[in-house]
């Protein structure tokens, strides 16, 4: 995938754990990082340069051309060589950032922001990139030192193939192992059971080897073609009964990155933006990525 590698930046701490983040991705790729600054002027009403006022260098303008000199000389002290441009975008973070995503390989926030009208938050900025952005999204999070494996959650579903090729690929340029994690429970393979649909203790209990066998026969199977397109990459396969969201969580915390898939089967297996991938988005011990269908 072409494109350079882009970082929103806000001044935050988070933001700038992203501008770590991003630089060591944009390097891996030999890509360009792009580091913008989007910013509202008109409603902050705020003029862009030094108020008659102020201080003789307080302005606006000023300040944030200030802000991205920092994230770019950050960016190459976290990793030197790395090409960086920088770039004040007018509007909206989640417009100025989805219409980046466009032109993008990856986009990465941090989970955090300043807050206000330009500020990062996960409830906004994050979220909605992650559900609606043209290219994969990182949220930065947790520990962000880039050590142990790369965790992608895997449901079988076809949605979900976009988050294993990334993951798969991801390991690759890292040369980390890949962990492949499928969450089953006996309630998600009885789709017919629920209200006035009672499963018989004794049949769930009879089912649960056979259950974890096509479980981990699922898993394979899905994980075959990437492992013959990356020879290079160790996978460890794990098939897990519990809940998916605790599971995953609590899986990510030796994790250097944990993908996941934006929309997936449905229910409780499924890995749906608004319940599991947000979930993971607010509680993962490491930076996420998170890969919509068909990207």
């Amino acid at each position: 995938m072409s494109g350079p590698i882009v970082v929103g930046v806000d001044g935050s701490p988070s933001a700038m754990a992203a501008v770590d983040a991003a630089a060591r991705a944009a390097l891996l790729r030999g890509a360009e990082l792009h580091v913008v600054h989007a910013f509202l002027w008109p409603a902050l009403h705020v003029p862009p340069d030094t108020s008659p006022l102020g201080p003789p260098a307080g302005g606006v303008r000023e300040l944030v051309e200030q802000l991205l000199h920092e994230a770019v000389a950050r960016a190459r002290s976290a990793a030197p060589g790395v090409r960086a441009t920088s770039a004040v975008i007018p509007g909206e973070a989640v417009a100025a950032l989805e219409a980046e995503s466009r032109t993008a390989q990856l986009v990465v926030v941090g989970h955090r922001g300043s807050g206000g009208i330009s500020g990062l938050l996960l409830g906004s900025t994050a979220v909605h990139l992650a559900a609606h952005g043209h290219c994969p999204v990182m949220v930065v999070r947790g520990r962000s030192e880039p050590e142990g494996p790369v965790l992608v959650a895997v449901d079988g579903s076809p949605q979900g193939r976009g988050a294993i090729a990334f993951a798969f690929a991801e390991a690759s340029l890292r040369g980390s192992e890949l962990v492949a994690l499928h969450v089953w429970s006996t309630w998600s393979d009885h789709g017919e059971s629920g209200p006035g649909h009672p499963v018989e203790l004794a049949d769930l209990i009879a089912d649960v080897d056979q259950l974890q066998a096509a479980r981990e026969r699922l898993l394979a199977q899905t994980l075959s073609e990437h492992r013959q397109r990356y020879p290079e990459v160790t996978v460890r396969p794990r098939v897990l009964r519990g809940g998916v969201r605790p599971t995953l969580i609590e899986a990510s915390d030796g994790a250097q990155l944990i993908v996941v898939g934006a929309r997936g089967r449905g229910g409780f297996a499924g890995l749906l933006l608004g319940s599991v991938s947000q979930a993971v988005l607010h509680h993962a011990n490491c930076p996420v990525s998170v890969v919509r269908s068909g990207l």
